[in-house]
């Protein structure tokens, strides 16, 4: 049976600040794991970690062994290229440990095939320093998906895309999923994206893991008001999905409420 990544007591301290607290979970491969939870809660702490960017108490295991950064394809939250590459040559760079000095056509083919998936044919030649930051976003993505690794771990790739752009993106690690068997981790802010995309939902907060399972057993009303400090409904969609409508915001409306006392 295929082990995937095992995270044993994961922990992480800066200081005398704990980041992250004793996190422990198996996740298979062949899956879409969003990462979720409210502004510092440690999500971008914890994908650094498993990616081997941050020092860490507890073991990672990917296949039962230390994590080799050759397998690990990380886009971490704030990157971009101040280089003058083209887009092609950006998501060439990507093979970097097969093309050596030369570059075949299949590895040619394989880059138009990745842009084609995110809708960024058109921008093959342009120069990474002329887009905007949500296409060089979507270009880095390309280039990470072509490596092919096992393990993709995204830190908010869609943060800064438009709705048809984000679905680009749901649909194209969907497809990298099927047809790799990989295994993908996405830190992602809105829920009812994560909810209906990802098959398996880890919900952080103050630096522990809260719950880890299918979005109907994560995203729970209590969940929401308690982590979130929002009062929401979660309805069921027709596919019995949760989809969560933000009514207020819970600190707010209390401190309203004491001045008017």
């Amino acid at each position: 049976m295929n082990s995937g990544l095992r995270l044993c007591d994961v922990a992480v301290t800066r200081g005398r600040a704990r980041i992250l607290t004793e996190i422990s979970v198996r996740l298979q491969p062949a899956q879409i794991v969003g990462v979720i939870g409210p502004n510092g809660a440690g999500k971008s702490t914890l994908l650094g970690a498993i990616a081997g960017h941050i020092r860490h108490a507890g073991s990672i295991l990917w296949q039962d062994k230390v994590v080799e950064t050759a397998r690990i394809g990380f886009m971490p939250q704030h990157c971009a290229v101040k280089a003058e590459l083209s887009v092609l040559q950006v998501l060439l760079l990507g093979r970097h440990e097969r093309l050596g000095w030369h570059v075949r056509g299949d590895d040619i083919d394989a880059a138009g095939a990745v842009l084609a998936s995110l809708g960024l044919e058109h921008l093959a030649e342009r120069c990474m320093s002329t887009l905007s930051g949500g296409q060089q976003q979507l270009v880095l993505l390309a280039q990470r998906l072509m490596r092919e690794p096992p393990l993709l771990i995204l830190d908010e790739a869609t943060s800064a895309l438009d709705l048809g752009h984000q679905m680009s993106v749901v649909d194209a690690l969907k497809g990298y999923v099927a047809r790799t068997g990989a295994l993908v981790m996405i830190a992602i802010h809105d829920l009812n994206l994560a909810a209906r995309h990802a098959d398996s939902l880890m919900l952080l907060n103050g630096g522990r893991l809260v719950s880890h399972g299918p979005s109907g057993e994560v995203l729970t009303l209590p969940a929401i008001r308690s982590i979130y400090r929002i009062d929401a409904e979660v309805l069921n969609s027709p596919s019995g999905l949760p989809v969560i409508v933000p009514l207020s915001n819970q600190a707010l409306f209390s401190a309203q409420e004491k001045t008017t006392l």
